[in-house]
């Protein structure tokens, strides 16, 4: 049963034990369906996504992202990529220095929020050498890495206690 977006935003964690097992195409269909569903500046969808499903492959990243095994122990992992000259066509340098972040980010989010609405586990990376990630992926020039996401079933007895969080006093201030 697919929770509701409330459910899927309070109850997300950051999940870094799977369980083996693929993840079904037509569920990960779903998972990119929802990035693609981000909103972004002007319409310009500067995103792209390598699903990563080989496991020398996973291997090779978890080495680049400084040794975080988890990703290859995770079934997929989804490598965010910006492209920045998309969002720059239409807004410039401010496009292609935030605009185009800005998108992918939601993009991600949305991965996050649907695998977490669909009952599967993952986690946000961007600790990696960017480098390392656009040689292993061979991910061509003006599109960048920005996040690494593995996605799987947690093993996991229970979920993660949920991390402090500030307090809207301390977050928000209205202006009247």
């Amino acid at each position: 049963m697919l929770k509701s977006v409330a459910e899927a935003i309070r109850e997300r964690r950051s999940v870094r034990r799977f369980a083996a097992g693929d993840i079904p195409d037509t569920t990960l269909s779903k998972l990119l369906e929802a990035a693609c569903l981000a909103p972004s500046a002007g319409n310009r969808q500067p995103w792209f996504f390598y699903v990563v499903k080989d496991p020398k492959v996973r291997e090779d990243l978890a080495k680049a992202a400084f040794g975080q095994s988890f990703l290859k122990e995770a079934p997929v992992d989804i490598v965010v990529c910006v492209e920045p000259e998309r969002s720059a066509t239409r807004y410039g340098e401010r496009g292609a220095e935030l605009y185009c972040f800005q998108d992918t980010a939601a993009a991600a989010q949305n991965i996050l929020l649907m695998a977490e609405g669909l009952g599967l586990s993952t986690c946000w990376v961007g600790a990696f050498d960017e480098k390392a990630v656009s040689q292993i992926l061979e991910i061509p020039s003006g599109r960048r890495p920005v996040a690494i996401i593995p996605v799987g079933y947690s093993i996991l007895a229970a979920p993660p206690k949920p991390p402090a969080r500030r307090t809207l006093d301390e977050v928000v201030k209205i202006v009247n």
